[in-house]
């Protein structure tokens, strides 16, 4: 009994931590633990038993299995548990989601004990998650004439499972609780530098915001009992920069309700809301929990007699409130009327965060029930050959005859699901659509793996075309969190179907590539939808969504995603960029340019269509990997066909070198990809496909032209920490040209890395340090650069090519794949650091900046606590910049002066780009 043994001794470590005991997985722990339940005088017995019902994970992990198999031996009578009657194990059973339970359940109701087989067909009218394999035996046994199969399945084609649930409550009383001023970013609910946590969700529970922030939250639920916490963003949206299915859960479990008694640390419901509403990926994220999210609209935009915004000294517009949330403040959500209320008065239209089908999220508890229970419903109306009733919300189906499609209207109609037959969809239409492509990156793929445990799901979709496992989010320092979590996560997906970054059984070289770039080079075809477990999730070919985990779960299972046809924003270019810029300073403008001439953020929540047009994917993928901190939905580019087949040619290449080294799997995944570009050029250059531009006559939200004139010194993204407003520090608006820091701004340390660099931008470092060798004899550092190439493949060109002797000769630390960091640097000399493949600094869970440091980096992330956090000297700052600026200013040890950066860079091939000639669109 030695595993028993040792979880009572983590039971105890946890306790000095202010910790529960930690749910049971194992089904070999929970093997022990039924022994000593059937051991009456067993010292440990009455333990156990809490052990085993409040205790034990549901789905699909190995201690489900045993569980299921105990509570149907004590339903046959082949057992006996004086506190566990054979109802009480039907009970349990309901609430273990599928998998061994729905296994069990069919044994039962499909048995010949009559009572016992509709005690059983009872609880299983209540489950969802039923996969192929239950679905035929349901089938079978009800062609067979099995009448408790007819039964249930009569109950399926009337979703009783949904119908039979409460509804939702008509009035919701909610305490406003405001976390922060500003954008929240999902690092404030749940830190990336506690990533490795995420899955122990009462420990990283103890993450969210503060000590003080969650003391003040209890104060407010004991003062309030009955109501419900709203976490706010005043004066700022919630959730931007991730979905962080982390932070919702964590968000949940402190406001909100437990979503089965048996299953602990596992919450639902919670509602959160942002003066400018939520960004959009992290509610899909509050979807999924069945929270409510809500557009508060409570500070506006104060306005002349002209009805012109007033601007203030800085040209911002001077906003006032149009009524209180401050924290204590109690108002109720009418979710009849979709209002929100305080007392008698309206405050706000909230029928955006109440739409039928959002509703029918709340009442299920969370969208994955709402899924499978449509496919349930349909599975079970065609086997009985009866017509489905109309129980769920219709998806809106929203169709101008007449008018053109933008690119993702495109990519939507191709790839829909269950829409009317023959209607073209335009943007509001609720979608179905098949995802071709997903990827699970390495510190939510545990929480990933999780939710496919939860909803019973063991191999991916057949439907899917690829789906991968990264690696990179822990690939700076492979410490002892890592290497219990890691191998035990790659085992898993890789055994699920995914192609993995490492192979669990050690036959090729661990790949710590970053995921973007990787999903980058899957994607074989610009009409693809991609569904990923990070922000950046933002393709350059096809269109993809950065999703929470279990999003992505959902996408492996079912192959498919839910969502409406998001409006766009088209973009497109103007004027020549002139020698001494960097493409990266294109879409800092873009930014800066859009604010100027709309006021307001027009990307946030929406497609931005770039028509880059002559950017092969990798330089191209700067600007959609960037459209995460503009706000946007998503990302598509529109590329004319010969820069597309150049892509695409790059892509098999890459590709075809996973294959080389054993990467590919049974199913032959990668090789399949490999066939489907080859098929894709094929259509290109025959002229049977061309490559996806939108229609002449689409409708967008807004059209945007970047002047590429007016971009004469390199641009930068600053947090402006100090800025007396709070709510304008740590955006990712405030972009200021090189001058106005007057080569003054002192810089404690650059980095050169993560997914907004590509091959070119290393060999810009490489020819930097030459060109500033032959000027001045010597290159020396004043302060630390950190240079992490995002992918091997790029590391292994650039030794071809002769760039990567020039980056060793100046690096007093090269990254050793025989021999990786086991702890995370706290201290930098000045010199360069050559780090292993990966997000390296980005992420902010691994390797930091010291506290207080100003950071130039190449990075997209400027939050608060990420790349850097505060000292008591000072706050620390993160400030976005393009490769040369980040190499000189590391150099200098300060911000570089216009004259001394046209120096640097003279002679130097900076990522070159070139509109198209000619409108992009069909």
């Amino acid at each position: 009994m030695n595993l028993y043994t040792d979880y009572i001794n983590e039971i105890e470590e946890r306790k000095n931590q202010g910790l529960h005991p930690k749910p049971i997985d194992d089904g070999a722990l929970l093997a022990e633990i039924i022994e000593q339940i059937k051991d009456l005088g067993h010292e440990h017995r009455e333990d156990s038993l809490k052990f085993f019902i409040y205790n034990t994970l549901p789905g699909t992990t190995s201690a489900a299995g045993v569980k299921a198999q105990f509570l149907k031996q004590i339903i046959l009578g082949e057992a006996v548990v004086a506190e566990i009657s054979p109802e009480f194990a039907f009970e349990l059973l309901s609430h273990m989601k599928g998998g061994p339970s729905v296994e069990v359940l069919l044994d039962l109701a499909l048995g010949n004990d009559e009572a016992i087989a509709k005690s059983a067909a009872d609880v299983l009218k209540t489950q969802v998650f039923l996969y192929d394999a239950d679905s035929d035996r349901l089938a079978d046994a009800y062609k067979a004439g099995n009448a408790v199969a007819k039964d249930i399945l009569e109950s399926y084609a009337k979703a009783e499972f949904f119908t039979k649930l409460p509804d939702v409550e008509e009035e919701i009383d909610v305490v406003c609780y405001i976390a922060a001023e500003g954008d929240i970013s999902t690092d404030l609910l749940s830190p990336g530098n506690q990533a490795h946590s995420r899955s122990d969700r009462e420990l990283h529970g103890k993450c969210m915001i503060s000590e003080a922030a969650q003391n003040e939250i209890r104060e407010l639920q004991a003062k309030h009992p009955g109501k419900r916490v709203m976490l706010i963003a005043e004066k700022g949206t919630m959730g931007v920069g991730s979905s962080r299915m982390s932070g919702v859960n964590n968000v949940a479990l402190w406001t909100g309700k437990q979503a089965s008694p048996y299953v602990p640390f596992v919450n639902i419901a919670p509602i959160v809301a942002g003066t400018n509403g939520i960004s959009p990926i992290f509610l899909t994220t509050v979807g999924v929990t069945g929270g409510i999210g809500l557009d508060l609209k409570n500070w506006k935009k104060k306005l002349d007699e002209n009805g012109n915004p007033i601007l203030d000294d800085n040209d911002d517009p001077v906003l006032e409130q149009a009524y209180s949330v401050a924290t204590g403040t109690v108002l109720t959500i009418n979710t009849k009327k979709k209002k929100l209320f305080n007392g008698d008065q309206e405050l706000t239209d909230i029928s955006s965060a109440l739409t039928p089908q959002k509703v029918e999220f709340i009442k299920a508890g969370g969208s994955y029930a709402i899924v499978f229970g449509k496919k349930l419903q349909t599975f079970a109306a065609k086997t009985l050959g009866v017509e489905q009733a109309p129980v769920f919300a219709p998806s809106k189906e929203i169709s101008h005859p007449g008018q053109g499609l933008t690119a993702v209207e495109k990519i939507f109609n191709k790839n829909a699901v269950g829409v009317t037959d023959g209607l073209t969809l335009h943007a509001g239409s609720d979608v179905r659509v098949k995802v071709n492509i997903v990827g699970s990156q390495d510190t939510t793929g545990l929480m990933t793996m999780q939710e496919l445990e939860a909803m019973a799901a063991t191999v991916v979709s057949p439907t899917v075309d690829g789906a991968y496992q990264s690696g990179c989010h822990t690939a700076s320092v492979w410490d002892k969190k890592a290497q219990a979590n890691i191998p035990r996560l790659m085992q898993f997906m890789n055994n699920f179907g995914l192609i993995t970054a490492r192979d669990p059984k050690g036959v090729y070289h661990a790949m710590t590539d970053v995921i973007h770039k990787v999903l980058n080079d899957l994607t074989v075809d610009e009409w693809a939808i991609i569904i990923g477990g990070d922000s950046h999730t933002r393709m350059s070919k096809g269109v993809a969504f950065g999703a929470d985990s279990g999003t992505v779960a959902l996408a492996l299972a079912t192959g498919e995603a839910t969502m409406p046809i998001p409006e766009s924003v088209k973009v497109t270019f103007k004027g020549d960029l002139k020698d001494h810029m960097d493409f990266r300073d294109v879409v800092h403008a873009t930014q800066a340019q859009m604010l100027q001439k709309f006021g307001e953020n027009v990307f946030q929540g929406r497609i931005i269509e770039v028509h880059i047009g002559t950017l092969p994917a990798d330089q191209a993928f700067t600007f959609t990997d960037w459209t995460a901190e503009m706000k946007a939905k998503a990302s598509i580019c529109i590329s004319q066909d010969e820069t597309l087949i150049e892509s695409l040619e790059i892509a098999k290449s890459r590709i075809q070198i996973m294959i080389d080294k054993g990467m590919d799997n049974d199913a032959q995944v990668l090789q399949g990809l490999i066939d489907k570009a080859n098929n894709r050029i094929s259509e290109i250059r025959t002229g049977v496909k061309p490559a996806l531009t939108p229609d002449a006559n689409a409708k967008y939200f807004a059209e945007f032209v970047v002047d590429l004139d007016q971009i004469v010194e390199p641009m930068i993204a600053d947090p402006d920490v100090n800025n007396e407003d709070v709510s304008k520090r740590y955006t990712h608006d405030t972009i200021r040209a090189l001058s106005y820091y007057e080569g003054a701004k002192h810089v404690d340390l650059g980095f050169v890395g993560s997914c907004m660099v590509h091959k070119g931008d290393l060999k810009i470092v490489s020819q930097m340090l030459k060109n500033l060798e032959a000027q001045q004899g010597k290159v020396e550092f004043q302060a630390p650069l950190v240079v992490a190439a995002p992918t091997y493949n790029i590391i292994d060109e650039l030794k071809e090519e002769g760039d990567w002797d020039m980056l060793q000769k100046y690096s007093g630390f090269v990254f050793n794949d025989d021999a990786p960091k086991n702890a995370a640097r706290t201290e930098y000399e000045n010199m360069m650091y050559l780090e292993r493949p990966g997000c390296n600094l980005c992420m902010g869970n691994q390797e930091k900046a010291a506290k207080g440091d100003t950071v130039m980096a190449t990075s997209t992330r400027l939050f608060q606590g990420r790349v850097v956090e505060d000292s008591e000297r000072k706050k620390g700052e993160s400030l976005l910049a393009s490769t040369p600026v980040v190499v000189l200013s590391a150099i200098l040890g300060r911000t570089p002066n216009f004259e001394e950066y046209k120096a640097a860079v003279e002679g130097i091939n900076l990522t070159k780009f070139a509109p198209p000639m000619s409108a992009m669109s069909s």
